[in-house]
């Protein structure tokens, strides 16, 4: 099995591609899921956000308010780093976690969904394909002030806030376009899914479990029938 890092921007169109592969029957971690997760209240990254930012950020009932929150780190480098700093290896141990799961199951790849992909590069090096989902940015700007009800201004600002799509498009090893018709979209996924089943890159790790796994076995059967006294 391998791994498969898809990211994308604002308003590229990237949850819609993501349902496209799932239901190609792909197995999909999102990491926005998980990224809520490790933050519910009894987890370290919860303790450690009350003590970074304090009880402001808390709702009623003990979660994490994502909205003020969210206003906090909006265009501050410096707190959004440190907020990365608590919860990325959180949820880095989720994700090996279900990729595991997946690899149990039989599954040739797993697309992990990782929005800060090559703003973090910290998961990259595990990664043997990446994908961006990419759209130009007057498409990106006009979807996203119809989607989120903006203005120009407050909508350039988002997009201003991340990394260009034209950056990671670059980066990555395959680029989904999808400025135009989301039919062109859906069949440059379906093919991109056959290229990813065709491959063989998943049997060096599979292999080397199974040797391993053979290993074992035969280190059992020694000690079982030469090394421990009979009964």
């Amino acid at each position: 099995m391998f791994l498969v890092g898809l990211t994308g921007g604002i308003a590229s169109g990237k949850s819609s591609v993501i349902q496209v592969f799932q239901q190609l029957g792909c197995a999909v971690i999102d990491v926005d899921v998980m990224a809520r997760h490790v933050v519910q209240p009894g987890y370290p990254a919860h303790r450690r956000i009350v003590e970074a930012f304090g009880t402001e950020v808390l709702l009623e009932n003990g979660d994490i308010n994502r909205k003020v929150l969210g206003d906090l780190i909006f265009n501050q480098p410096d707190r959004r780093q440190l907020l990365n700093a608590i919860t990325h290896p959180e949820i880095r141990k989720e994700m090996m976690k279900e990729t595991f799961k997946y690899f149990l199951r039989g599954y040739r790849y797993v697309i992990l969904d990782i929005p800060l992909l090559f703003e973090t590069k910290k998961l990259l090096k595990y990664m043997k394909h990446t994908v961006v989902v990419y759209c130009d940015r007057d498409t990106q700007l006009a979807r996203l002030m119809r989607r989120n009800s903006l203005n120009r201004k407050d909508a350039e600002a988002r997009i201003n806030a991340q990394l260009p799509l034209t950056d990671k498009a670059r980066m990555a090893r395959h680029v989904l376009d999808n400025s135009g018709e989301w039919s062109v979209t859906k069949r440059q996924v379906i093919l991109l899914h056959g290229e990813l089943e065709r491959s063989l890159e998943y049997l060096p790790l599979r292999l080397g479990v199974l040797t391993g796994l053979a290993a074992i076995a035969s280190l059992l059967y020694l000690l079982t029938h030469y090394l421990l006294p009979y009964a």
